[in-house]
């Protein structure tokens, strides 16, 4: 492919996100071109897990059948505090949501969508790193590139901001990180199971250190149904409670834990480990002609560690916004506010309580004990409350979002 030198819509990091910014962007008509740093396939530390909300937007993308072929899961096995519950994928009157989730490795998902948006009919630049941006004045004329010992620029008339939780592009924005709020500290690997194709996907919400003492955070052990789990574990952190722990011997540890009961055999492959901004605690999200969309927005959610269902939700948004003529500066964050401010703002205060390990250990055997709470509790951390949805639970949670927002000192994506 002839390297263009300009475009209309320049996305920037090809994960979930940014595929499916660039794959909606395409087939609403609008120039595109996705560039990302890496050579693909490539991997991305994530627990591979697809919930319901992501199976719905990658369904909008037309990969049921892609999906279905891999594994399927009905919903949640949960374990900790001396009981075990089966928490399916709720099914409620109100919602689109589908009622079965899957889990596919990021080094294969990622390779896929990227194709998706490029089948879509959007070009695709893998290899170069966007290391600088040409300004006009309050908009954003060029980015910079370099790849190998190239350097380039590609001129654009909107930027989508793809390059996940780290974001060195949106940081030449503007972009902030605040870590007041919670964020969370995870790590994962692979390992060969005889429970590859399991059904369920497996929490463990007692996750306890070497020592036996109890920590903020769980495990969890998606089957991939390729002959591997995904293991991994994920803790809580605010700045003024940061996590001491050591996130790869504590992976190890939990994956020694689970060995027989989950048939697990072989060293670990590919453990890796990242920092997770969460729950929108980022300012500087958009500008003029650009915008911050997925993890690089803090789109993950609070309760449990889950941003591809948000990366694919905001790409579509993104490109909604564009294809109708908006301007990205003042309509991009009023839609994030619209669609996670108030979910996210409760889900990162009841997430900062977890940050202690006592209140975790006061009140999770209760909830353990009780079906009704748990399966409430799923749907809230899993973010399965729709738009649409009239049901108890649903004003419950929106009631909360409402106070709690109302109380934040820097509400989410401010």
């Amino acid at each position: 492919m002839t390297r263009p030198t300009s475009t209309d819509v320049l996305v920037v990091g090809a994960g979930p996100a940014g595929s499916a910014a660039a794959a909606w962007c395409a087939r609403a008509g609008l120039d595109t071109l996705l560039v990302d740093a890496q050579v693909f396939p490539r991997d991305k530390t994530c627990g591979d897990g697809l919930t319901p909300r992501a199976i719905g937007e990658l369904m909008r993308l037309g990969l049921e059948d892609w999906l279905r072929a891999h594994t399927v899961n009905h919903g949640l096995r949960a374990h900790g505090f001396g009981q075990t519950l089966l928490l399916p994928w709720p099914t409620l009157p109100d919602n689109d949501l589908p009622s079965w989730g899957s889990a596919v490795a990021r080094t294969e998902l990622d390779d896929h969508l990227r194709t998706i948006a490029i089948k879509s009919g959007a070009l695709a630049l893998e290899g170069a790193r966007a290391v600088g941006v040409r300004m006009d004045g309050a908009r954003v004329a060029a980015v910079e590139f370099t790849s190998g010992d190239e350097s380039f620029e590609i001129e654009c008339s909107r930027l989508v901001v793809a390059d996940g939780v780290r974001s060195p592009l949106g940081k030449l924005l503007g972009r902030e990180w605040h870590r007041d709020t919670v964020y969370g500290v995870a790590g994962r690997a692979y390992v060969t199971s005889g429970m590859s194709d399991d059904p369920w996907i497996s929490s463990h919400l007692e996750l306890r250190g070497e020592d036996g003492e109890i920590l903020s955070g769980y495990g969890w052990i998606f089957p991939l149904g390729t002959g591997e789990v995904n293991v991994g574990v994920g803790t809580l952190a605010t700045s003024k409670r940061p996590a001491k722990i050591a996130v790869k011997p504590l992976m190890s540890f939990y994956a020694a834990q689970r060995r027989d009961e989950f048939q697990l055999t072989g060293p670990l492959r590919m453990p890796t480990s990242a920092l997770l901004p969460m729950g929108g605690a980022v300012s500087g999200v958009a500008g003029d002609n650009w915008a911050l969309i997925g993890d690089a927005a803090a789109c993950v959610n609070p309760l449990n560690g889950e941003g591809i269902d948000y990366g694919l939700e905001t790409g579509r948004f993104v490109a909604e916004i564009m294809a109708a003529g908006g301007t990205l500066g003042t309509a991009w964050p009023q839609v994030l506010r619209e669609h996670y401010g108030e979910s996210f703002s409760i889900a990162r205060r009841l997430a900062g309580v977890a940050t202690v390990p006592q209140v975790v250990a006061a009140l999770g055997p209760a909830g353990m004990r009780s079906d009704w709470l748990m399966t409430l509790a799923l749907r809230w951390m899993g973010n399965l409350v729709d738009d649409a949805d009239r049901d108890r639970a649903a004003r419950v949670w929106r009631w909360a979002g409402r106070r709690s927002i109302a109380r934040d000192a820097r509400p989410p994506f401010a």
